[in-house]
């Protein structure tokens, strides 16, 4: 005798794919990542830059005043801190979904892990350059001396100068555009990285550095639009 099943498999499931059914889009969210790491990551450096005490020329010379005006700046220190780890960690998950995009495409070569090292350590920079606000800023706020005005000149040096260093986007930037040779990412998109990430890697590694910082954000803004919006060679349904 031939037992029944009660409970026979449905194969008209709505979570199965149909036969003919068109491919469920790419998924998209690392790239909008991307593209708040952009705007946090240029948020933190205009914001460090309205912390320019030390680089007043009415103020050369005399740290104590210099370390007056700094506490003065508490406000913009506290959107400078938040702006730049909110980018760093946002880069974070950009990189990881930049590898796992150009690594998709064989013979990608050594593109996917320099896009990838490149973001990873602009973002550890941008640790590194926040790492001393809340040292300085609760000690300007306690008052009667609590900051040597000799080391707030020098933190005010540090946040001027490490939070622009984007020169390691450059080299992912460059990367991009070595992928796309073979087809791994849209040629416009590797074109964008040819250009804005050249210039922030010859700028960084220049004497003129900091402009680093204005222009790898561009890029990183623009590549990670480009991912979301405008990635035509995935559009195929494959994972993006």
């Amino acid at each position: 005798m031939t037992a029944t099943t009660s409970n026979p498999v449905r194969t008209d499931r709505g979570d199965l794919p149909r036969p003919g059914a068109a491919a469920p889009p790419p998924p998209r969210a690392w790239a909008l990542t991307g593209v708040v790491a952009a705007l946090a990551g240029a948020g933190a450096v205009v914001a460090s830059s309205l912390v320019a005490a030390v680089y007043d020329p009415a103020l050369a010379g005399d740290p104590e005043r210099i370390a007056e005006a700094v506490g003065d700046k508490a406000p913009v220190i506290v959107a400078f801190h938040v702006l730049g780890l909110l980018g760093a960690v946002a880069t974070v998950v950009f990189a990881a979904g930049l590898h796992r995009r150009l690594a998709a495409r064989p013979g990608a070569g050594l593109a996917p892990a320099v896009a990838a090292a490149g973001l990873l350590g602009t973002a550890l920079v941008t640790v590194l350059g926040t790492g001393l606000d809340t040292e300085f800023l609760f000690a300007s706020q306690a008052g009667d001396g609590a900051a040597d005005p000799h080391a707030v000149v020098f933190y005010n040096h540090w946040i001027g100068t490490i939070p622009w260093c984007w020169v390691l986007a450059g080299l992912a930037g460059v990367a991009v555009w070595r992928a796309s040779r073979v087809g791994a990412v849209p040629t416009w998109i590797g074109r964008v990285g040819l250009v804005l990430g050249g210039l922030t890697l010859l700028l960084g590694i220049s004497p003129l550095q900091y402009m680093a910082g204005m222009t790898g954000p561009v890029w990183l803004l623009v590549t990670a639009i480009g991912f979301a919006v405008g990635d035509r060679a995935r559009r195929d349904g494959a994972d993006a």
